[in-house]
């Protein structure tokens, strides 16, 4: 099963239309079974950017688009309209074998993200009823911090929680966005893949517009990252062979 990640695309001021429909041509050509995309669909969290961002989903060739709020997304009272446009199921079967839940990290007016207690506990209690499936857990907001990405005040709050059920609960994957930044993280059985940014012009240093390819076979996950119109490779190999601008 293919899964394709995209994030952080910025339907208004950022917005590079040229840009996403290359993405939209790319993704249509992988014939993906779902297409995740980790927040931040819109810049303001207005109805106009909300009407052109659900225009442009309309091209994606697939059986399934879910689609997490991020904090921009609910600027501005966006937060009920993204209700409108993108209504999802928390819970998601991709095949009798994998499981996708989906946290809501974003808050109104608040830049930082948070899931709270109510909604760790649902969680715990929902991933244990799929014990012996391969989990995914899909959020905004980077449950742990991106290096070369500043100060983390606009984290997880609640990120320790978060990553402590994680990991009683078996989660294989979880992806995040928010951070325009691609990155991969692995602690022993549960991984992390940061999807950094597929159409804004807001990209971080030398970093180019992305979006992750996620292969799950045999109950084995493996998530490449993908340059739009450019080349693919593992998403671990950015993290073996990263070096901060000026090093050697």
């Amino acid at each position: 099963m293919k899964i394709v990640q995209i994030s952080d695309i910025h339907v208004g001021a950022q917005f590079q239309e040229d840009v996403f429909d290359q993405v939209i041509q790319e993704v249509n050509d992988l014939k993906p079974s779902a297409i995740v995309v980790t927040g931040d669909l819109t810049n303001e969290g207005l109805l106009k950017e909300y009407e052109r961002c659900k225009e442009k989903f309309t091209k994606f060739e697939t059986d399934k688009i879910i689609a997490i709020s991020g904090n921009h997304d609910y600027r501005n009272t966006g937060y009920l309209l993204f209700k409108k446009f993108f209504p999802i199921d928390s819970v998601n079967e991709l095949d009798e074998n994998t499981i996708l839940v989906t946290l809501g990290t974003a808050r109104p007016d608040r830049d930082e993200g948070e899931v709270g207690y109510r909604q760790n506990l649902w969680l715990e209690r929902t991933m244990k009823k799929y014990e012996g499936k391969t989990k995914m857990l899909a959020m905004h907001h980077h449950l742990i911090g991106v290096p070369d990405t500043g100060t983390d005040r606009v984290t997880v709050i609640d990120s320790g929680d978060v990553l402590r059920t994680a990991l009683a609960c078996k989660i294989d994957l979880v992806m995040c966005g928010h951070k325009h930044r691609p990155w991969f993280w692995h602690f022993g059985h549960i991984s992390i893949a940061n999807a950094g940014t597929a159409a804004s012009e807001r990209v971080r240093g030398l970093f180019e517009n992305t979006y992750n390819i996620i292969t799950v076979e045999k109950g084995k996950i493996k998530v490449d990252l993908k340059i739009v119109g450019g080349k693919r490779m593992p998403l671990k190999d950015l993290v073996e062979n990263y070096k901060r601008f000026g090093e050697e």
